[in-house]
């Protein structure tokens, strides 16, 4: 009888490598009431700024940390924004508590050295006889300092609605349509050589240097480290279907978002 070869689609289970994109979420308080306030001020009118996106919450920049948070209620909040909490990165004393709201715990666990009875010193060497000294060498030009994204995630097909971009840790250059409904998220800057319909986040984790560049500027929202407009009466005239260039201007400690013309000629 002739055996019978099994595909992997027959299996009951298969595992796979993904990417998906995961809004992070840095939280300076742990106190809904805080938080649901900043989020009126921030998101208030746009109840569906992130259309169901999967998000990792990141408690451990709350100084002093808290002692412990109030995870149903942390988590009814954000989900009225359409945000899904997946995970959390919590020191291990709220590692528990997350958990047990049926989030991911991500833990950031250092190094135990070794105790010094585990330490073996190598027995020492004879010292070596002594030699002429050696003539300096030409001092080597320092190395350029790398930037801290180095990265750029190139896109060249169009984004139909309900589609979603995230360039992790990098810039993103779309080379075609961002169409309305659609949504491009970038670490870093963003740059679409098309008509921009759709929503632009660019610096998703709080950079302010991030900018947005367009070469037809028809958006339904913008974003730049968390400063956002939206455009329901429609984009200003003087960069409606033209290039645009989207930035922050910083004075002191406020923010504020500035949508002028790109002079590309």
């Amino acid at each position: 009888m002739r055996g019978k070869s099994r595909s992997s689609s027959s299996e009951p289970i298969e595992f796979k490598g993904t990417t998906l994109a995961v809004v992070s979420a840095l939280l300076r308080s742990a106190d809904p009431a805080v938080l649901a306030a900043a989020l009126e001020k921030r998101l208030g009118h746009a109840p569906d700024f992130f259309s169901g996106d999967m998000a990792l919450l990141d408690l451990t920049g709350i100084q002093p940390a808290p002692e412990r948070v109030d995870w149903p209620e942390l988590l009814a909040l954000l989900r009225r924004y359409n945000l899904s909490p997946v995970a959390a990165r919590v020191e291990e004393g709220l590692a528990g508590g997350a958990n047990a709201a049926g989030l991911a715990v991500i833990t950031d666990a250092s190094p135990r050295p070794l105790p010094p009875a585990d330490i073996e010193e190598p027995p020492a060497e004879p010292a070596p006889p002594p030699s002429p000294a050696p003539q300096a060498a030409p001092q080597a030009p320092a190395a350029p300092v790398e930037s801290p994204r180095t990265q750029t995630l190139i896109l060249d097909r169009p984004l139909r609605s309900g589609q979603q971009v995230y360039a992790r840790g990098a810039d993103l250059v779309v080379l075609a349509m961002v169409s309305a409904g659609a949504e491009v998220i970038a670490d870093g800057s963003i740059h679409v050589y098309a008509p921009l319909r759709g929503r632009a986040l660019a610096g998703a984790r709080g950079d302010p240097d991030a900018r947005i560049f367009c070469t037809s500027f028809e958006a339904e929202l913008v974003s730049v480290a968390g400063v956002y407009r939206t455009f329901e009466q429609g984009v200003p005239s003087d960069v409606a279907r033209k290039p645009a260039h989207i930035r922050l201007a910083v004075q002191g400690e406020r923010q504020s978002m500035v949508i002028e013309p790109l002079q590309i000629a």
